[in-house]
């Protein structure tokens, strides 16, 4: 085995906690420093992990640190990403790659002038839910692909989140916050899209905090919250996306796929696991597959020790490219409602390479 990628964390609140779980049994991965610009709070998680707390600067700049892990608010994803790139640092990021398609490209491009790699969550679709359903699909067990539908429709997150503001403000909404998840697996499942259709509305103007210590206190809303879509997918499948944060509840599945001759419910892509569900032409019903494809209880930070376990020259499946892929559909998704026009996607990408059932990524 290889020597553990050395990471550092920039942006220590709460999701960060998920990573630090999962690094804890991943041997691919090492973490050696944290920053954040709450000082105090990078010195506890550091405290309680036995590392380095730093500035965000001097965490960037440590010679130590072979991987930024950049886990700030999307706003400052590519900030935070160019300055890693420049100091000839990889960067792994949460998602959206970047607040925007043009900070987007210019990771892109930086990180591939720099000759150094780029990845970016979610890595959710590297668990055995999603790459069952992918082996399903690889495996002709629905025949020619024809259609999908991915649906996540919740009344919003204002109700239990204790600063919603950046979910209602430029750069957030449903499909940018939750539609990674769903696009980034319809990728995976069906391949790059080539082009797309949507429409866009939003009901109410304010937000009112539920919980935390603004409960009662209201946002305003500056972005669509309920945003509906289809996408053409190179191969010439039809996906069908809704993303709202301004309906109660559904019993549709997280996302269905359709072929010739069979059918998948697929778990929801915001989790790594979960039951799929094949029903074939003439079966007569449903069927739970069992495992098999994907990294086995696997969590957020296996995509970064993916990264660490695939050689260079090799792409890892959670790369920049596929992310910056997954932000121009949804970008173009936006466009078109705006424009009520389909629009072409400009980009394209890989599609990633399977996993097969397996555990934790090993370094290389």
């Amino acid at each position: 085995m290889g020597q553990p990628l050395r990471v550092g964390i920039v942006g220590t609140g709460a999701i960060s906690g998920q990573y630090l779980d999962a690094f804890a049994r991943l041997d691919a991965v090492r973490l050696v420093a944290v920053a954040d610009l709450d000082r105090a709070r990078a010195e506890t998680v550091a405290a309680e992990q036995g590392v380095r707390a730093l500035s965000v600067d001097d965490l960037i700049a440590d010679p130590e640190v072979d991987v930024v892990l950049n886990l700030t608010v999307p706003a400052a994803h590519a900030d935070i990403a160019l300055k890693a790139i420049a100091a000839g640092k990889g960067v792994y990021g949460e998602k959206p790659l970047a607040a925007t398609l043009p900070e987007a490209r210019a990771v892109i491009e930086a990180g591939r002038d720099a000759g150094v790699r780029v990845g970016c969550a979610p890595d959710t679709v590297l668990g055995t839910g999603v790459q069952t359903a992918r082996k399903a699909v690889d495996d002709g067990l629905i025949g020619t692909p024809v259609a999908a539908t991915a649906t996540m429709l919740t009344p919003g997150h204002e109700r239990w989140h204790p600063n919603p503001d950046f979910y209602y403000a430029p750069g957030g909404g449903p499909l940018l916050d939750m539609g990674p998840y769903y696009v980034t697996a319809l990728v995976t499942l069906l391949g790059p899209v080539a082009s797309v259709v949507g429409a866009a509305s939003h009901t109410r103007e304010t937000r009112t905090i539920g919980s935390g210590p603004r409960q009662g206190e209201t946002v305003p809303v500056t972005v669509d919250t309920h945003v509906t879509g289809v996408l053409r997918h190179e191969s010439g499948a039809l996906s069908t996306l809704v993303m709202s944060f301004d309906a109660v509840a559904t019993r549709a599945s997280n996302i269905e796929v359709h072929g010739q001759t069979g059918s998948l419910i697929v778990p929801d892509p915001n989790g790594f696991a979960g039951d799929v569900l094949l029903n074939a032409l003439g079966s007569g019903g449903w069927e739970t597959l069992a495992p098999s494809a994907g990294y086995r209880d696997a969590a957020r930070g296996y995509g970064l020790a993916d990264l660490a376990a695939t050689p260079r020259g090799t792409a890892a499946r959670a790369n920049g490219d596929l992310a910056y892929h997954v932000l121009d559909v949804m970008t173009s998704l936006l466009a078109s409602a705006e424009q009520g026009a389909a629009v072409t996607v400009e980009s394209t990408c890989e599609r990633p390479a399977a996993v097969p059932l397996q555990d934790a990524p090993q370094a290389v």
